[in-house]
């Protein structure tokens, strides 16, 4: 019989395999983005939000703060160098408005981590207090980068079109919230299970939107913009980004 221990490492490293495919969806956008020499009119935001995500969650999974959670830090660990390089690439093609409000961001975000880090490591002395203070964090952004694909459905609901919500990346989603809210439950970890939790209910909610509205779509080809979930457990929750792909209905 497979012990807990083994069924949680199997599911884990499921969602390691899932959430690396998201981070990599927005590989697109950045390929035109080096072809054109310009970032257009993409946003550096949602790779921002995404990157202090993945910071929140490797912190969070390191054994000095919430030990056994080693599946947790090495996928937001490979988020954080994937959403590095994107925006590196955004700042070598951005205008110097868009690149100074990005780098004032990035400031803001990493002057916030060292702030969390010394407070959890001094006045937290317990793994169970460290665990609730950046667990508590996690949730919060975790949640909220969950809850970014509600315009998206909205916009499915007044238009009933699916053109700007592709199956296969609501599937992928859907199936990384599951993944991690599996993982999270084996052993149950609260701050894992609540963010992956509304990440596998949005999932759902967008996957019964395409059956709904999949024949009233207009069919035709397109290239448009679509917000993405990615990164894991949201573990990733984790994060978000944009992806310039053409759907074809």
């Amino acid at each position: 019989m497979i012990s807990p221990d083994a069924a949680r490492n199997v599911v884990g490293i499921i969602g390691n395999v899932i959430s690396f495919g998201l981070f990599l969806s927005p590989v697109p956008t950045f390929w035109r983005i080096c072809k054109a020499k310009d970032t257009e009119e993409f946003k550096a935001d949602p790779y921002l939000a995404t990157l202090l995500n993945c910071m929140l969650w490797v912190f969070y999974g390191l054994p000095i703060v919430h030990p056994n959670s080693i599946l947790v830090v090495t996928i937001n660990g490979i988020g954080l160098v994937i959403e590095a390089a994107y925006l590196t690439i955004f700042f070598l093609y951005s205008d110097n408005k868009k690149r100074m409000r990005a780098f004032l961001v990035l400031a803001v975000e990493i002057v916030f981590m060292v702030i969390v880090v010394l407070s959890v490591l001094l006045a937290a002395h317990t793994h169970e207090k460290r665990s609730m203070i950046v667990g508590i964090l996690c949730v919060i952004f975790g949640s909220l980068m969950y809850a970014s694909p509600l315009t998206i459905m909205g916009k499915v609901i007044k238009t009933k079109s699916v053109e700007y919500m592709p199956f296969f990346l609501s599937l992928v989603c859907f199936l990384n919230g599951l993944c991690w809210t599996a993982y999270a439950l084996i052993r149950f970890d609260l701050y894992v299970t609540i963010p992956n939790a509304l990440g596998t209910f949005f999932g759902l909610v967008q996957l019964i939107l395409y059956l709904c509205y999949y024949k009233s779509t207009p069919k035709k080809e397109k290239n448009v913009e679509l917000p993405t979930v990615a990164s894991a457990g949201n573990v990733g929750g984790g994060g978000g980004g944009n992806v310039s792909v053409t759907v074809e209905r």
